[in-house]
């Protein structure tokens, strides 16, 4: 790696040589170029010149100082930059140390290794960083790169030292306008959340990679063989709301443990009831179901026994022959079903009476629905 600074820790009366590496690396992540439509040329940004509109060219370009609110441009030369009283230019000051825990997350800027300078300053960085690693802390102090001055932390690191730039306090928005207002929580909605983070497991960082790079690389490799590219397949997940708030955390828990998935999709599947309609598999699973569709059944029997009743009269009615002998065929023929039936014989009584036929037929239907 190239050293982008050289400079030296300042640790009490101690100095440590050291060069500075860049330690994170931006050129993988995807990036585009702005071209042209209509012919796909590449657009080229060119510095103009507000007065004159000629090009100016690099050797050229200087700094200037513009005031926050005004429009007067004041000059700043290399020179004028050098003769500042900045102590940190070459040297990175160590004010303190600190817990990491007191570093907020939201000053960290960039990171930096640092690596020893030359055969004397190896013994020092050493110490530094196993006394840094041995008490578990970070050194906190502040150093001037490429033109300004910031904080700095320093922690050990995979066997080296690693420096993160820090922004000032002043530079962090309050979250003022952000943070709602009091919500209510229960207590097994907590339990259910820190039961899901403490299922999800530890981080594995080898299997991080960043799937929209691939795709945007499978991309560009089907427009250069010719080929159309891949439609996307739909994703699992859905836009909908969430409406309860325990039963999402379950279902995720279910899922951070392994064979949720499947619970999931019923859910996600199931199906709405049109209103009037019971199914015979709800009715069966419902509690007390038994007893329901028994009173239905009894309130349906009264209901068609009336009618069945008048139906059956006014058949027996027309087929009742016009002599006088038809009575006593009817009579017996009744005697020999009811004899089958293993019923009494009080019935065919009935049966045959003129005044009491109306009634008869009633207690037949009952019978043979029953039956």
């Amino acid at each position: 790696m190239r050293s982008i600074w050289n400079g030296s820790i300042s640790f009490g009366l101690v100095t440590i040589p050291v060069k500075t590496y860049s330690a994170t690396d931006r050129t993988s992540s995807v990036s585009f170029v702005r071209i042209h439509e209509k012919d796909g040329a590449q657009i080229q940004y060119r510095k103009i010149c507000e007065l004159d509109g000629k090009e100016v060219p690099n050797e050229e370009v200087g700094k200037g100082y513009q005031a926050p609110g005004d429009e007067t441009i004041v000059p700043i030369t290399d020179d004028d930059l050098s003769q500042l009283p900045m102590p940190t230019a070459k040297t990175l000051s160590i004010l303190s140390f600190a817990d990491p825990g007191e570093i907020d997350p939201l000053q960290l800027d960039k990171a930096y290794y640092l690596g020893p300078n030359g055969a004397s300053a190896t013994k020092p960085y050493t110490l530094l960083r196993e006394a840094l690693e041995h008490h578990q802390r970070v050194a906190v102090g502040k150093v001037a790169m490429r033109g300004r001055e910031s904080l700095a932390m320093l922690r050990a690191h995979d066997g080296a030292i690693v420096m993160h730039t820090l922004l000032w306090p002043d530079q962090i928005r309050p979250a003022t306008g952000v943070v709602p207002d009091d919500v209510e929580l229960r207590e097994n909605e907590l339990t259910l959340a820190e039961t899901l983070m403490d299922s999800l497991g530890e981080l594995d960082p080898e299997e991080l990679h960043d799937d929209y790079r691939e795709a945007v690389e499978e991309l560009v490799a089907a427009k250069l063989e010719g080929e159309e590219p891949a439609a996307p397949s739909a994703s699992g997940t859905s836009g909908a709301r969430v409406l309860d708030l325990t039963a999402a955390l379950e279902k995720s828990l279910r899922a951070a443990r392994g064979g949720g998935e499947g619970d999931a999709q019923e859910e996600s599947a199931s199906v709405t009831p049109l209103r009037g309609r019971k199914t015979t598999k709800k009715s069966e699973a419902a509690p007390g179901a038994g007893k329901r569709s028994g009173t239905a059944t009894k309130k349906a029997a009264k209901k068609t026994a009336p009618a069945a009743a008048k139906k059956t009269s006014a058949k027996k009615t027309a087929a009742a022959p016009k002599d006088t002998g038809g009575r006593k065929k009817a009579a017996s023929t009744a005697k020999k079903s009811t004899s089958s039936r293993g019923t009494t014989g009080g019935t065919s009584k009935k049966t045959a009476s003129t005044g009491t036929a109306k009634k008869a037929p009633a207690k037949k239907t009952g019978r043979q629905s029953s039956a």
